[in-house]
């Protein structure tokens, strides 16, 4: 059922769907949000209410989202070789600046991540990122050579980020949006 919330000075239309689920819960998926209640729930406006915050921020960020994807273009004529050797110039530059190296690295497509590091120092990138420019690809490689310092995302993590790219927060913002380019275009067509 197709409904609608006003929250602060935004109406955000929402999906209800009753399901066989134990408790309920949201879910903003490619754009849209989701109520998933059991069958027998009635209050659902209740849920709104409770979790309007969340539900604000996570549209407003989708809301800026969308205007940034205008300004974006993806790059459309690289091959997953051409990644692999921008990749490759990019670990070699990084390694010799932060003094690591990894293990191993792969390539593979994967739907929620651009990047990944494993605790045994293996690097993972997604194929995907041939469709970024290359400033976008140095910033992934950068942010999973930092993961062979720390493995998580502390503020010690964010601290050796910010050294090298001080407006790093706009640079996680591009590729929020560069992924929402890249799913509807590629991503979605494939599933």
């Amino acid at each position: 059922m197709q409904l609608q919330a006003t929250i602060k000075d935004m109406v955000i239309d929402y999906e209800l769907i009753h399901r066989d689920v134990k408790n309920p819960r949201l879910e903003f998926k490619e754009g849209k949000l989701y109520l998933i209640v059991p069958h027998a729930h009635k209050d659902h406006e209740m849920i709104i209410h409770r979790h309007r915050r969340w539900i604000y921020n996570r549209y407003s960020r989708m809301q800026k989202l969308k205007d940034i994807t205008r300004d974006v273009e993806l790059v459309a004529e690289r091959s997953v070789q051409e990644l692999k050797e921008i990749v490759h110039s990019f670990i070699e530059k990084t390694g010799q600046e932060l003094a690591v190296e990894p293990k191993r690295t792969g390539f593979r497509r994967m739907r929620t991540k651009w990047g990944s590091c494993s605790s045994k120092g293996n690097l993972n990138f997604n194929s995907y990122m041939r469709h970024l420019p290359d400033n976008m690809i140095e910033y992934i490689v950068f942010h999973e050579m930092v993961h062979l310092i720390e493995l998580n995302h502390s503020q010690r993590f964010w601290n050796h980020i910010q050294k090298r790219f001080p407006d790093y927060k706009e640079y996680e913002n591009m590729l929020a949006a560069y992924w929402s380019l890249i799913h509807d275009r590629y991503v979605a067509q494939s599933l």
